[in-house]
């Protein structure tokens, strides 16, 4: 089988197209054919060497649509043709605090696809059938697959936000663009704040509700009871902060953020508050697949060849486009330099 794999993090680094054998699942495993996987933000901070290393080489991918080809001898909760979704999380111990509470995001022994086992930038990958995701019907696979993480991050980061009536989004992407069709059909206003002079981005954001989009450095034009930061730019949560009224939550929804400033206590006084997303749960897919079919929510794919990842990581480090990128193993790989993806209609 075709695979992407990283072999060394670092400034500069590249995914390598390699051949590698089809892996037999054994245990609790199901053998996937890759139908699409989505592209995510924290697979470029594996690029980049940003996160300490797990496994490597490692195939990284961890938004997985996938068709089940062959199970292992231990499961019985799936069948072979079955459709399902693999998400960051892949396993954890089921025994400790965290497990035994419902916050198995929080696992010491936690493991992730894409970091720890082998994810989906490959024609086959192998996956743990206890966290394998049932998907929304509504949904065809490459417009499924950003609900994987940027849905599923999205909706834990929002689900912290509480009764927030006036919702900040920073960063308006895979995830906020996701996130602000569910606060928007729940009857919330979006703000939606981009990088200066991002004028499509803002446009993109209006396009789907949204009350207001600007710079993220300037001010808000209201009082916000909570904003989210996809953005992993640290400097934005005293901004965000700022931005908030009295008893507001600045959620910070990214697996790695640079270093915050340093920031006068009064933006932080009023019960104001700074909290993290930590992974996610089972329940929490299961919770959020439901709201996906239930409000209908749109994916803004981009489908890229699964041997052309790079270009795909490096127009989302750039910006070029908005939405979700997404990996599909049978497009071809094209021969037109700068025709690299396909615009899918939203779905």
């Amino acid at each position: 089988m075709r695979a992407m794999v990283l072999e060394h993090g670092g400034p500069g680094a590249q995914l390598q197209a390699l051949e590698r054998p089809i892996p037999a699942p054994m245990g609790q495993d199901v053998l996937l054919r890759v139908l699409a996987c989505g592209v995510c933000r924290t697979d470029l901070h594996l690029l980049d060497g940003e996160l300490p290393a797990h496994r490597r080489p490692v195939v990284p991918g961890h938004e997985i649509v996938g068709a089940v080809v062959a199970v292992g001898a231990r499961v019985n909760n799936l069948r072979i043709g079955a459709r399902v979704g693999v998400p960051w999380l892949a396993g954890s111990c089921g025994a400790c605090a965290y497990c035994c509470s419902g916050r198995e995001n929080l696992c010491d022994a936690a493991r992730f696809t894409g970091y720890d086992r082998d994810g989906g930038y490959a024609e086959y990958v192998l996956a743990d059938a206890r966290y394998c995701l049932p998907l929304p019907d509504s949904h065809d696979d490459v417009h499924a697959a950003p609900l994987l993480c940027a849905g599923l991050i999205g909706y834990r980061a929002y689900a912290m936000t509480g009764a927030a009536r006036r919702l900040g989004i920073y960063g308006f992407g895979a995830a906020g663009h996701i996130v602000a069709q569910l606060a928007l059909a729940q009857g919330r206003e979006v703000y939606a704040f981009t990088r200066d002079g991002d004028l499509r981005t803002q446009l993109f954001a209006r396009s789907l509700g949204a009350t207001w989009a600007g710079a993220s450095t300037g001010p808000a034009p209201v009082a916000l009871d909570a904003a989210i930061l996809f953005a992993p730019d640290g400097a934005l949560v005293p901004l965000a902060l700022a931005a908030c009224a009295k008893g507001g939550t600045v959620v910070c929804a990214g697996i790695h953020m640079s270093d915050m400033p340093a920031m006068p206590y009064s933006l932080l006084w009023g019960e104001r508050s700074v909290r993290s997303v930590a992974n996610l749960t089972r329940a929490d897919g299961l919770a959020f697949m439901a709201l996906a079919e239930r409000f209908n929510l749109k994916t803004a794919p981009l489908a890229y060849p699964l041997l052309q990842a790079n270009e795909a990581l490096a127009d989302l480090r750039a910006g070029r486009f908005d939405g979700a990128a997404v990996l599909v193993p049978s497009l071809r790989p094209s021969v037109v330099p700068g025709k690299s993806a396909v615009s899918i209609h939203p779905g």
